[in-house]
């Protein structure tokens, strides 16, 4: 039987590519491998939102060169972001790759594959009609509903946004915002909890823009929330200008909904928000919180952080250590500003040195190391529902798993299985996780 590996880089939309992708591929006869050697086809889906991942994906592409001068029929694929931003200039640079595909095409690709069988490099960066888009969301009896993984699903119900924040290059590469049917969506929503989901996950760039007919994504949530035999719901990521206090208090309502959100807010600055084009201040960005914090006191808030964007000076980075000290994140995921092609930042001047960025940076981390500590501190002896999603890599049987909160956990000795949802006593902690124990 033919073998294939796909390696996934980026975000959780990039992750449910890849699933869908390899529901196609064994369906196409494939078995799906860990490893990369010996196989048939290689999979690389991309991103391009940083530069970092876009070099891992180069790097890659390297090693499979010389893979593919020992294994002649090796076929290389390269999916996602940076197929879309680069197409052709791809197969130019790298003469081993075969097949390249932008994220509107993913279900072309058993007949892209026939193509490069029969000889053929192939290139496929088409964008393709709404009414085209919105079927690539919807599972048919070609392609099933996604999988379920430890017990949690992934819908994606937005495609694209249409922000055009100058530092970003999702609508490049994904493409104008698309919102998926509500019934579609609730249709797969049902079949994923047949199938074992306790906790399902809804997706988008900009997921809270969401809007098909008269379904807004209030509504949207409100109707998963009801579903029978869902436990949790989360989604990622909203974006600022579209939250509003009605959805906070839907979220304090609804047990269902996870008291846990991500919210980028990128810098503190409000000079370099609008160069961001951002749309929103600090301070209505801190007022969402503060409704948010007052109706759902224990909520975990998460956070994207860009360090070093054109312009910044000292002070206004000082305001976004003010903001992260203010909210108390848990936890940011930080950035030095890196330029992408096609973006309006592109223009700017990038003139903040590179030592500075990483001064920078590090700075930012000390003090989120620090407020991390703390909010894990203050967890020690609370009662957390945790869903248990695999075995712990170095603790001979223990478990691990998620809280509502999305804090992670290790269960000694507990004979739990994967997708069990207990509850414990949280009686200690580690660097970056908690311990528990089991309460029944």
């Amino acid at each position: 039987m033919k073998k294939a590996f796909i390696q996934t880089y980026g975000c959780q939309m990039n992750e449910h590519d890849s699933q869908r992708m390899e529901t196609i591929l064994i369906r196409e006869g494939y078995v799906i491998s860990t490893e990369m050697q010996q196989v048939d086809l290689v999979l690389i889906n991309t991103c391009s939102v940083r530069k970092n991942p876009e070099n891992k994906v180069y790097s890659l592409l390297g090693r499979l060169a010389r893979l593919k001068k020992k294994n002649k029929g090796l076929i290389i694929c390269v999916a996602g972001c940076v197929a879309q931003q680069e197409g052709e200039k791809i197969l130019k640079r790298e003469k081993a790759v075969d097949l390249i595909f932008g994220p509107d095409c993913i279900f072309m690709l058993p007949k892209m594959l026939a193509e490069v069988e029969a000889g053929r490099r192939v290139v496929n960066t088409e964008w393709l009609p709404r009414e085209k888009k919105i079927q690539n969301f919807i599972p048919h009896e070609e392609i099933e509903t996604g999988q379920v993984d430890c017990g949690k699903a992934m819908i994606a119900i937005t495609k694209g946004c249409n922000n055009f924040c100058s530092f970003c290059i999702v609508p490049t590469t994904r493409g104008r915002l698309v919102s998926r049917e509500k019934e579609n969506i609730i249709s797969e929503a049902k079949d994923l909890i047949r199938k074992g989901a306790k906790e399902i996950h809804l997706l988008g760039q900009n997921v809270n823009a969401y809007q098909a007919g008269d379904t807004g994504f209030y509504e949207l949530l409100q109707s998963i929330s009801d579903l029978n035999g869902l436990r949790r719901l989360r989604f990622i990521s909203p974006h600022p200008n579209d939250w509003n206090n009605r959805l906070s208090d839907l979220m304090s309502k609804q047990p269902v909904i996870c008291n846990q959100i991500h919210l980028p807010f990128q810098v503190g600055s409000d000079r370099i928000l609008s160069l961001m084009r951002r749309g929103h201040t600090a301070g209505e960005y801190l007022d969402k919180v503060q409704y948010l914090r007052q109706v759902i006191p224990d909520i975990a808030i998460s956070t994207d952080v860009i360090v070093g964007f054109p312009g910044e000076t000292e002070a206004e980075f000082e305001e976004t250590l003010k903001v992260i000290q203010t909210i108390r994140f848990n936890p940011i995921y930080a950035f030095m500003y890196s330029e992408r092609p096609g973006t309006r930042a592109a223009e700017l001047n990038d003139d903040v040195p590179q030592e500075v960025k990483d001064e920078r940076l590090q700075r930012l981390l000390q003090v989120q190391d620090k407020i991390q500590s703390e909010l894990l501190d203050d967890l020690v002896g609370s009662t957390q529902e945790i869903l248990i999603d695999g075995a712990h890599p170095r603790e001979r049987g223990a478990m691990t798993g998620r809280s509502d909160g999305n804090a992670p956990f290790m269960i000694p000795n507990s004979g739990l299985e994967i997708g069990d949802i207990v509850s414990v006593k949280t009686c200690g902690r580690k660097r970056h996780s908690l311990i528990g124990e089991l309460t029944g």
